[in-house]
């Protein structure tokens, strides 16, 4: 009971952090997932210690370069909506970005005692991974103005309603595939990377998560989003939301361990929370610049 009130308290406040994040303005958007983008990053550095002994064997300088490189690769898609001192944040970001990727080999080269090229072959691939997805899908709630949200109009809705709407296919699918899987899932899926993911649980919630944004979408929704763009962004977060929760299980399945972090009581780390957005917001990233960018 004691693990269940933890549980629900915490979801609670996950939710109620997350909404004023997304729905507050453009800043609080994009701090709430700067700070995600940069924790996370750490949750992966720990998986891959534990996965490679080598890679805890890597210079601080390494560790906290490529920290300071990934926050600066999630600034640059801030683009000029943000000034310091008049010098736009995007063009700051850049110029960080640059110049830390450029000197942290150097740095490795003088500063660590075995230089690995495998080692910073991991950190980019935590770039990649991790930093570009989040920076993704605040380029997207920054640049909303020149999406074709409707058939007729440019920019009727809100910016933030794409990120958000991600979020909640990605927790319709997952909802929807426990209750299938549950009821009547037989056919393991993936079952050297997650056990308990059954073929009809996972192929029950995308199509139900796919459905409920189609009957939304048909009945209500398109004032704010044509009706393909409700079908398209569901299939998106289902699918690629699917894959990317099972890459991160097969990192924590290497790494051994259950969560990548401890940061929510009873939910796991950043990671955890976040592992089918990582895959799904550049996809819908892709989709929007090709099918909704006026």
């Amino acid at each position: 009971m004691k693990t269940f009130f933890t549980r629900t308290a915490s979801a609670l406040v996950f939710v109620a952090v997350m909404l004023g994040g997304i729905l507050w303005a453009d800043y609080t958007f994009f701090l709430l997932f700067f700070l995600i983008g940069c924790l996370a990053l750490q949750e992966y550095f720990k998986l891959l210690r534990l996965i490679d002994t080598d890679y805890a064997a890597i210079s601080s300088w390494h560790k906290w370069g490529i920290t300071i490189a990934g926050a600066a690769i999630i600034l640059t898609f801030t683009g000029k909506n943000f000034e310091i001192g008049h010098i736009a944040t995007g063009l700051i970001g850049w110029w960080i970005t640059v110049i830390f990727l450029l000197i942290l080999p150097l740095g490795d080269v003088l500063l660590s005692k075995d230089f690995s090229l495998k080692n910073i072959g991991y950190s980019a691939i935590g770039l990649l991974y991790v930093i570009i997805p989040f920076g993704l899908l605040i380029h997207i709630r920054l640049n909303a103005i020149n999406i074709h949200y409707t058939a007729n109009d440019v920019g009727t809705a809100p910016g933030w309603l794409i990120p958000l709407l991600l979020l909640i296919f990605i927790w319709i699918n997952d909802t929807m595939a426990y209750i299938v899987g549950s009821l009547i899932g037989r056919t393991p899926f993936f079952p050297a990377i997650s056990p308990k993911k059954t073929m009809e649980g996972s192929v029950g919630g995308m199509i139900l998560a796919v459905a409920t944004a189609g009957i939304y979408g048909y009945f209500w929704g398109q004032q704010y989003l044509a009706l393909q763009h409700w079908l398209a962004l569901a299939g998106i977060a289902a699918i690629f939301g699917t894959i990317g929760d099972l890459i991160e299980s097969k990192l924590k399945r290497m790494a051994g361990v259950k969560d990548s972090g401890r940061i929510m009581p009873g939910h796991g780390g950043f990671l955890d929370r976040f592992d089918s957005l990582l895959l799904a917001a550049p996809f819908a990233w892709i989709y929007v610049q090709f099918f909704m960018m006026a």
